[in-house]
């Protein structure tokens, strides 16, 4: 028994500590864990009869952006006096930044509890020591961090030139070096359906609405990367249409890690970067669903669809023609639209930006019924002598998208007999009475 353990520390208790970084090492990184509880024996060899393993914290980082509640629990039964020794096979696993190493070696010192490791024991009220595990978990800490280091730039090269694929959107699979579109053709057609309708209604939303109206569904991925058929939303929509994957292009670090504080506590979130800051942007680099130059054109119809100072945005409900498009010829604002009336069918323009911004006074008002009978005067006498044409271009975009739902159904139900003839031939293939049957005859 080493010289620094003593009575008093073996009369108390003594905490294994078991830790592991990922969810991935907890499942096939097996090996690890069995050395770390092999730890007990050492203890138990030290002359520690009362031994607590603490291993919450498998599959958390040490990083100390995650709350761990066993290391917590752990620091806090130290601090009542209850542990004599705190073990673990290596030290990084306590803690993989100096704040939180340094914390359990200063509480440790000031009730006199051992650390141990598969090497030595360390009494932190021995300057020796203290100074060599404090040199010992910095030099981890750099470790991590030049190991981090080298596995980031590693990672960034290999994107810059294209052939770095983290993941596939759906309707895409992973290739040599490249993505490559997903061989299913009711996935492909739900992709390009996607877009066609865009092209055809404008804006997400519409788009989104008709697979509701007609009660189409949208293949996605599963936190398990499995395709599944779901009726879609208008994030799994706008996702789509603004992913550059799509329109043929390699893109990477289109977003970051970004911390922040919540209740004194760090979070990681996830923060949208500009495209002049993405890391790579290749156009061309694989098939797409769209041309990249079609791509850019629905990425800024997309764009101009928000509502804001310099553009109209999307159409919206209600009467006027010219909801978005008017501006004040005094300050520069676009004219708001007020529907007054018993049915709020009498529309009214007016300038109140500068009012409900600035205070300024209110500039422009004036009824909008005349202006708009006006407009929509002109706008008829300017397509009348195309009148013919536009009503056979309307009933034929009409018929188109009647054929559109027809088809995607019928996807659908050929893609549903395909599962029941699949599932009915694995079913006769296990079922022993069918063997028995056709023994008989």
């Amino acid at each position: 028994m080493s010289e620094k353990i003593t009575g008093r520390h073996l009369e108390r208790k003594a905490i294994l500590y078991v830790r592991q970084s990922s969810a991935y090492q907890v499942h096939h990184n097996l090996e690890s864990q069995k050395l770390q509880y092999a730890m007990q024996a050492r203890l138990q060899a030290l002359g520690w009869r009362e031994i607590e393993v603490v291993d919450d914290d498998l599959g958390r980082s040490a990083a100390g952006t995650v709350t761990r509640a066993g290391f917590e629990r752990m620091v806090a039964e130290v601090c009542l006096g209850k542990v004599g020794a705190v073990a673990a096979r290596e030290v990084s696993r306590f803690a993989r930044n100096s704040r939180e190493w340094q914390q359990l070696v200063e509480v440790c010192r000031v009730v006199d509890t051992v650390l141990i490791d598969q090497e030595m024991v360390y009494a932190p009220r021995q300057s020796n020591d203290r100074l060599l595990i404090g040199l010992k978990g910095s030099v981890k800490e750099y470790v991590l961090d030049l190991l981090r280091q080298r596995s980031v730039e590693a990672r960034r090269e290999k994107a810059r030139r294209g052939e770095l694929l983290v993941n596939a959107p759906v309707g895409f699979l992973k290739g040599e070096g490249r993505l490559e579109k997903d061989p299913d053709r009711r996935v492909q057609e739900a992709v390009c359906l996607v877009f066609s309708k865009f092209l055809e209604l404008g804006t997400a939303r519409q788009t989104l609405l008709w697979f509701l109206e007609h009660g189409l569904q949208l293949p996605v991925c599963n936190a398990r990367e499995e395709l599944q058929w779901r009726r879609p939303s208008y994030a799994t929509i706008y996702r789509m249409l603004t992913n550059p994957a799509y329109g043929g292009a390699y893109a990477y670090g289109k977003s970051e890690q970004a911390t922040h504080y919540a209740d004194g506590e760090p979070r990681l979130g996830q923060r949208h970067k500009p495209r002049a800051q993405w890391l790579a942007l290749i156009p061309n680099a694989h098939e797409g669903y769209v041309s990249w130059e079609e791509f850019e054109r629905i990425r800024e119809a997309i764009s101009g669809n928000v509502h804001g100072h310099d553009q109209a945005g999307a159409a919206n409900a209600g009467q006027a023609l010219l909801a978005g498009i008017l501006r004040c010829r005094r300050c520069g604002h676009k004219l708001t639209v007020r529907y007054t009336g018993n049915g709020h069918n009498v529309l009214r323009y007016s300038c109140w930006r500068g009012f409900l911004d600035n205070g300024q006074p209110r500039c422009i008002a004036f009824g909008g019924l005349s202006i708009d009978e006006g407009i929509a005067r002109e706008i008829l006498r300017v397509v009348q002598p195309a009148a013919i044409e536009a009503a056979v271009r309307a009933s034929e975009t009409e018929a188109g998208k009647h054929n559109d739902v027809v088809a995607a159904l019928a996807r659908d139900l050929e893609a549903a007999r395909y599962s029941a003839r699949r599932a009915h031939k694995q079913f006769d293939a296990a079922d022993p009475l069918c063997d028995l049957r056709s023994n008989v005859v």
